[in-house]
């Protein structure tokens, strides 16, 4: 019953999916940590939707299309979430200002050029990344549902064991607050769902994605001295992409 809250909590969190509040009401904010271990089945309802309105849209206007609403269905489902830490981190890393000033900037609800610009290049990147796996693979719609599953579970690389490099905000809730009860078994129940779908070689595809994120992770512990809630958003963004390009050769 407790992981069945805390799911709702995470849809009422990360998503624009309508959880009435009085089904969570009851679950304090000191266990939201505790909800990564269903981060993964977040992804998985994510990734229904978005694969539920590509098969529907396939139908009537072919591939391109369909991998354009079905990328765009996403983006709405979470109410662009992690896009907009997408933005906020691009602004932030790529000003070549000292820590403290990226911190600001990252804070600014505008968004600079940096930031328009992933986020033109990773939404394009992702349509195309869809579109060409439809094209060539028969598996696109398990490939569409399982790929918000990997991003969500690898998301918890980007908490465990970090420092949270603001003295406030959303995602100090989760950066650093993840002990090895939350941190193994959201990466072991997104292993299983991937394998689940799409075999194998998707758990293959999924860490050496994993890997790539390390990567992501230390660059930005060195520019920052740890992470964001947006660092965390554009690590998700950045894991689903790296995913489905992984998965489109």
């Amino acid at each position: 019953m407790k992981y069945i809250k805390l799911f709702l909590v995470s849809l009422q969190l990360l998503t624009r999916i309508p959880v009435p509040s009085r089904y969570t009401d009851d679950v304090d904010i000191s266990e939201y940590h505790r909800m990564t271990v269903v981060f993964p089945l977040t992804g998985l309802t994510v990734g229904f939707i978005s694969a539920f309105v590509f098969v529907l849209t396939q139908l009537w206007w072919g591939n391109l299309l369909a991998a354009t609403c079905a990328v765009l269905t996403m983006a709405m489902i979470t109410g662009g979430f992690h896009l907009d830490g997408l933005s906020d981190t691009a602004d932030g890393i790529f000003s070549s200002r000292p820590r403290e000033r990226m911190l600001e900037i990252m804070r600014d609800s505008r968004i600079g050029v940096q930031g328009a610009l992933a986020l033109i290049f990773k939404t394009a990147l992702h349509i195309f990344a869809v579109y060409q796996i439809a094209e060539s693979k028969p598996a696109v719609v398990g490939l569409l549902i399982i790929a918000p599953v990997v991003s969500r579970s690898l998301s918890v690389l980007l908490m465990y064991r970090q420092n949270y490099a603001r003295e406030s905000g959303m995602g100090n809730l989760f950066i650093g607050k993840i002990g090895g009860g939350e941190f193994y078994p959201a990466l072991i129940i997104g292993a299983i769902l991937v394998f689940l779908f799409i075999g194998g070689y998707g758990v293959l595809m999924a860490a050496a994605t994993g890997v790539i994120l390390l990567i992501y992770r230390a660059l930005i512990q060195n520019k920052l001295g740890g992470q964001t809630g947006d660092t965390l958003g554009a690590g998700i963004e950045i894991a689903e992409l790296l995913f489905l390009l992984l998965m489109a050769h």
